[in-house]
């Protein structure tokens, strides 16, 4: 079931989106080469902890048997790593990386999640473009996140815009509702046919997170359980932002 936020549980998200947006603001600030995600991990749990929040990913179930709950307080992913990265001490970022940072910050209840790919020093235009295309993508699909459109139409205008430019978005994983449990009704996938789904009203809010592959669609999971990688070794991104269905345009709320 698709959940109406109250005012006082919007506000609530506005404060967990802008403690997830602070520890994001710090992780960019120390991406260079040299530098580990396990030491970018700590950058972001110390930022949501000092502002009275909780990684609400660190110890997140994995639900399955043999598979350890996730580890870090960010899912960090590098190159050819869609999501769900381990951050470790041996992942150490080089010049011409791409790291895809994860986050939610959880407080007073609620969650707010964000997802941004970060350029390690210089590199190749054609990877800066998929940086780009994929940020995009999620400015395009918001487009239609506004009362009346239906959840189809966010996931069509994401997909037309990351195929046109020549690229693939993940099939099997998407964005989600989100309140007091990080993943709630509906999901939202990053493809679709337009004028499909639910009906958006004020008071929805969903996470919107375009993950887009340079290469084909065709994914494969790691013997940790968690982390996702492209088949073919291609560059991956990921944008992701929580945003509030209002009266009129959509409402980012994991931002400052």
């Amino acid at each position: 079931m698709v959940t109406i936020k109250s005012k006082r549980e919007i506000e609530l998200m506005r404060e967990a989106g802008r403690i997830a947006c602070l520890a994001q603001k710090e992780i960019e600030k120390a991406i260079k080469p040299g530098i580990s995600t396990y030491e970018l991990d700590k950058i972001a749990e110390n930022v949501i902890r000092a502002n009275g929040g909780i990684p609400a990913e660190k110890g997140y179930p994995s639900g399955r048997k043999g598979i350890p709950d996730f580890p870090g307080s960010i899912c960090a992913s590098v190159n050819d790593e869609v999501i769900h990265g381990i951050p470790s001490k041996r992942a150490i970022l080089k010049d011409g990386d791409i790291v895809s940072i994860d986050l939610v910050a959880y407080k007073n209840g609620y969650h707010g999640d964000c997802a941004r790919t970060y350029i390690v020093g210089k590199v190749p235009e054609n990877t800066k473009k998929l940086v780009d295309v994929t940020k995009q993508a999620f400015f395009e699909g918001i487009k239609f996140a506004k009362k009346g459109y239906r959840l189809g139409d966010i996931s069509n205008a994401i997909g037309t815009y990351v195929e046109n430019n020549g690229y693939s978005v993940v099939k099997e994983f998407q964005g989600h509702g989100i309140g007091a449990q990080m993943h709630e009704d509906p999901g939202i996938p990053n493809y679709g046919k337009a004028g499909r789904g639910i009906r958006l009203e004020p008071g929805m809010t969903l996470a919107i997170e375009p993950m887009v592959i340079m290469g084909n669609d065709s994914i494969l999971e790691l013997e940790d359980g968690w982390t996702i990688i492209t088949e073919d070794g291609s560059l991956a991104a990921h944008y992701e932002n929580t945003i509030l269905i209002t009266e009129k345009e959509p409402e980012i709320l994991t931002k400052l």
